[in-house]
């Protein structure tokens, strides 16, 4: 059995942060002490595995507990929901990202950011070599293996959507 005071140095939180967890039903130590402390089991620190395992992916403990009794399909479903989610949050930004590049129009301003744009990408592909013809290949190879992180990739590049589409059909018709 481990103590809380262990449970907390080995998972770095707090130990009001433990005693909440059972508050709420999280993790609920298997047993007390003789002096009525509290003890976790090896099993008790498989499931705080898990509950650190979904705080880092973002979730709410509202969401932990329910995911806590789920398992397969149900599991599969939560998580992708939430994978949904977190792909909106960043398109959002993206978006918002477009917007104040576009307010400063300033290409040092697109240099400081993590911002690649379609000019800067073909700029790489050319210097790395690629003709026309390579860079269509690219697309076609992208378009088959990851559909939606080749929609993704194009929209980072702050293409637009009408180009976006285009370049996708093109894609999917060499593709078959």
């Amino acid at each position: 059995m481990h103590t809380i005071g262990r449970v907390a140095r080995k998972y770095s939180v707090s130990r009001s942060t433990l005693i909440y967890y059972h508050s709420i039903g999280v993790l609920v130590p298997s047993g007390r002490s003789s002096s009525n402390y509290r003890e976790y089991s090896d099993s008790d620190l498989r499931r705080m595995d898990r509950i650190q395992l979904f705080r880092s992916a973002g979730l709410s403990l509202d969401s932990i507990v329910m995911l806590l009794g789920k398992k397969g399909d149900e599991l599969n479903a939560t998580l992708e929901g939430r994978l949904s989610s977190i792909n909106g949050e960043i398109q959002a930004l993206r978006d918002q990202q477009k917007i104040i590049l576009k307010i400063l129009e300033k290409e040092s301003a697109i240099r400081g950011t993590r911002v690649l744009t379609k000019k800067i990408w073909v700029s790489i592909l050319e210097a790395a070599g690629l003709d026309d013809a390579a860079m269509e290949n690219w697309h076609i190879e992208f378009e088959k293996t990851s559909p939606e992180a080749h929609q993704d990739f194009l929209e980072t590049l702050g293409i637009s959507d009408a180009e976006i589409a285009r370049i996708r059909d093109r894609s999917k018709a060499f593709a078959h």
